[in-house]
């Protein structure tokens, strides 16, 4: 459904929601990175683009860090996914070689807006107030690797599938 660099700027900005305390707590790349199981590079350079589109600040230095730039109720994941995600209005049917929405309808047309409207309206009201009030107010946490006994069954993912080479 969507990239790597998508899924972790909404890690690093759900860890930023997290700590909010009115923009006094800054947590470091590092910080982000380990607390989301990330690698630091990667995030570091999710971060320098949020920054550039001013969903967060970053200050340089001892003390410093990164902060959202605004309250969490203000910033709708749906602006994080509109910077890392570019938007398919391409009308080809997924069904077959034309064009969706001239003539009659594929099998799957009515199925896939409906998804595709449910997927927009959850990104669109979804603050990340979410991730601050249930890690502040509700007491949740992240579940470490340590901190699992049994091996579990690889975690869903919403990152778009990968392509195999070679293969279509």
């Amino acid at each position: 459904m969507y990239g790597k660099a998508t899924e972790t700027a909404i890690a690093a900005m759900s860890r930023l929601a997290e700590v909010w305390d009115g923009g006094e707590t800054r947590l470091s790349a590092t910080e982000i990175a380990e607390s989301r199981g990330l690698q630091k590079p990667f995030v570091g350079k999710v971060l320098t683009t949020l920054a550039q589109a001013n969903l967060v600040h970053g200050t340089r230095g001892p003390g410093g860090g990164f902060v959202l730039s605004r309250h969490p109720n203000e910033i709708k994941v749906y602006e994080v996914f509109q910077l890392f995600e570019r938007e398919d209005n391409r009308d080809l049917c997924p069904f077959g070689g034309g064009i969706c929405g001239v003539g009659v309808n594929c099998a799957l047309h009515e199925k896939l807006v409906a998804v595709q409207d449910s997927v927009d309206d959850v990104l669109k009201r979804t603050s990340f107030e979410s991730f601050r009030r249930a890690y502040q107010d509700d007491g949740l946490r992240p579940t470490q690797p340590d901190e699992v006994s049994e091996e579990l069954p690889p975690r869903a993912t919403f990152r778009a599938a990968h392509k195999r080479r070679g293969k279509p």
